[in-house]
């Protein structure tokens, strides 16, 4: 007995097995400590579990269908700036020659960045918030994409409402865009497809107006019941309703997450193609114009280049988070260099061919009037609400083919709305767990909340709300967003680390020319742009209604309350860094998956190599 207690106190502890509930699955230990002190024998036993397998997050959602994401895409990035900025910057800078610059950029930084945000959303699988976490410090440009996209929002959702009230019009055995005999008309409306010539020759005149550009300011807008942005009166319920229909199917279109998103696209995306062909049919039934696509133009000109740089950015929609977002619900090995070839690759063809289009009923609506085409060629509402029915409104079976143009601005504009959504509420589902759970709930939230807003686009004076929106929301803001982002990446995170993931999943590292765009290129072109557009800003205008100083500062304050965000997260999150300056700093650019590194002094961001990698 006294061997046994010998023996037993010489063991400082010993283990032994408890029940096996199941033999496959984890097993209870006791631990028994025994000492001796004093030959007194003194014993602690515990019942412990064993290490839990660590929880593996809820899988991320992805796409029912490769041809959804490329879809989803492809809509948003077509959309109608296609349609109505780049015809009118093609015209308004040479014709075919803009096309040089237009493609250089395309190269140089469209392509290159659009890759760029494919790849930082699929690997990291999150929205545009969320991906910073490869470098904490800018998770405000995340931030501010966010903003920016419910900004455009709350005026994007307009431009489709009032499609919508066209497409509802369209419904008739004559257009009601056609005379001048209508109760919203004017004295000083001049009836197009009389005989008088005086009322021909009067198109260029001041005080003359058309019957479609009186239908969309007087008969849908009812501008001339307002004398400014200070005056815009009640919503009008014709738009209003319109509005209600558009954020419905927003709502039902994203409320279960991209797998119904999807499938309400690839419905609806292919109908731009289908109907743009169509279009391109009636307008082969048009008198030929005498006008022709001019290749003459000094590319030496600045505004050429600035122009053509501008349109890169807007026309493929990077900056607005959508990209990331989109990419997000990827499988982890998509191929993402492909789709990004293939997605800017549409979108600029689609240019291209609504540029055809649209100038070829600018030539015959200039043909019709006697007048130079640039008296007719419009950026903005201008050209597809006012200049684009009136040529249809010659054709024979006008209101079929009017029925298939606004079928076609529905289409378009409802993929880019939906992205822009998708942007927010991905964005922020994956920032807060508490949104994430009640997706639903909290995307009835964004588009009430959207709707409200919008509202004061279809007033009285709705237009000059929307006409400060569209100058200011996503103007020099989100040339400031992608510039911050590509910095970040290339810089921050690194070239060489960004070209190790997308090594990860699709099994190769980017080209020599894709990194030197990431790391050189593209920050700088984003640079110029971004200097070029605050030095020769010019204040927005309506016809020539010119906005008060109030008004300017309040889009002022628009742009900056997006761009802000990027100071204001970054002040915050280094303040909110424990430890010393130097401390505060690696971990403040270090991504989280490398703080352990930290402890070890181990900063890549502190050595030379790294930003010198390319």
């Amino acid at each position: 007995m006294s061997k046994t207690k010998c023996s037993i106190g010489l063991m400082s502890s010993m283990v032994a097995p408890a029940k096996e509930p199941n033999a496959m699955g984890p097993k209870e230990m006791e631990l028994i400590l025994v000492k001796e002190q004093n030959g007194v024998q003194l014993t602690n036993s515990t019942l412990i579990n064993p290490a839990q397998t660590p929880v593996e997050p809820q899988e991320r959602e992805t796409w029912g269908k490769k041809i959804d994401f490329l879809l989803s895409v492809i809509g948003f990035a077509v959309d109608l700036a296609n349609v109505w900025r780049f015809p009118y910057l093609c015209y308004k800078n040479g014709g075919g020659a803009f096309l040089v610059p237009y493609l250089f950029f395309m190269v140089i930084a469209g392509m290159p960045l659009f890759y760029m945000e494919l790849a930082l959303g699929q690997f990291n699988r999150e929205g545009a918030a969320g991906v910073w976490k490869i470098c904490p410090i800018l998770k405000g440009v995340g931030f501010t994409v966010i903003l920016i996209s419910l900004y455009v929002g709350f005026f994007y959702n307009v431009i489709i409402a009032w499609a919508l009230h066209y497409f509802f019009s369209s419904f008739t055995m004559e257009l009601p865009w056609i005379h001048c005999n209508n109760t919203w008309n004017s004295p000083n409306c001049s009836d197009a497809h009389s005989g008088n010539s005086s009322d021909v020759s009067s198109f260029n005149d001041t005080f003359r107006t058309t019957p479609a550009a009186e239908y969309f300011e007087r008969g849908v807008l009812h501008l001339h019941q307002s004398r400014g942005i200070g005056d815009l009166g009640a919503p009008r319920w014709q738009l209003t309703s319109c509005l209600v229909l558009v954020i419905v199917l927003l709502y039902f279109s994203l409320w279960k997450g991209v797998k119904t998103s999807g499938k309400v696209r690839f419905k609806v995306v292919g109908m731009p193609c289908v109907l743009s062909s169509a279009s391109m049919t009636s307008m082969s039934q048009l008198p030929p114009p005498p006008t022709h696509v001019s290749l003459s133009l000094s590319l030496g000109l600045l505004q050429v280049w600035i122009d053509a740089a501008t349109q890169i950015c807007f026309s493929l929609g990077v900056g607005f988070g959508v990209l990331i977002a989109f990419s997000s619900y990827n499988k982890f090995t998509n191929n993402c260099y492909r789709d990004a070839i293939i997605t800017t690759s549409i979108n600029s063809l689609t240019s291209f061919f609504s540029g055809f289009v649209i100038f070829s009923f600018l030539g015959y609506m200039a043909q019709k009037h006697s007048v130079p085409i640039g008296d007719v060629a419009k950026d903005g509402p201008g050209l597809i609400f006012i200049i684009y029915p009136e040529a249809i409104a010659t054709l024979p079976l006008s209101s079929a083919w009017a029925v298939v143009f606004f079928i076609m601005l529905l289409t378009l504009g409802i993929d880019s709305a939906m992205g822009g959504m998708e942007s927010v509420i991905t964005g922020l589902t994956d920032e807060f767990q508490l949104l994430h759970r009640h997706r639903e709930l909290f995307t009835l939230f964004i588009v009430l909340a959207t709707f409200l807003l919008s509202l004061f686009c279809v007033t009285n004076g709705g237009i000059y709300v929307f006409t400060l929106l569209d100058h200011f929301a996503a103007g020099t803001s989100i040339l400031f967003g992608v510039l911050i982002e590509a910095i970040g990446v290339a810089w921050f995170y690194g070239v060489g680390q960004f070209s190790d993931d997308i090594k990860q999943m699709i099994g190769r590292r980017p080209g020599l020319y894709w990194r030197l765009c990431w790391k050189f290129v593209s920050p700088c072109f984003l640079l110029f742009v971004v200097v070029v557009s605050i030095v020769t800003f010019r204040p927005p205008h309506y016809g020539a209604y010119i906005f008060p100083d109030w008004a300017n500062v309040l889009g002022w304050v628009i742009a900056t309350s997006s761009m802000s965000m990027v100071p204001i997260y970054a002040t915050y999150k280094f303040y909110s860094l424990p430890g010393s300056f130097r401390e505060k700093l690696a971990y403040a650019i270090t991504p989280e998956k490398e703080h352990e590194l930290i402890v070890r002094g181990e900063v890549r961001q502190f050595t030379l190599r790294h930003w010198l990698m390319v």
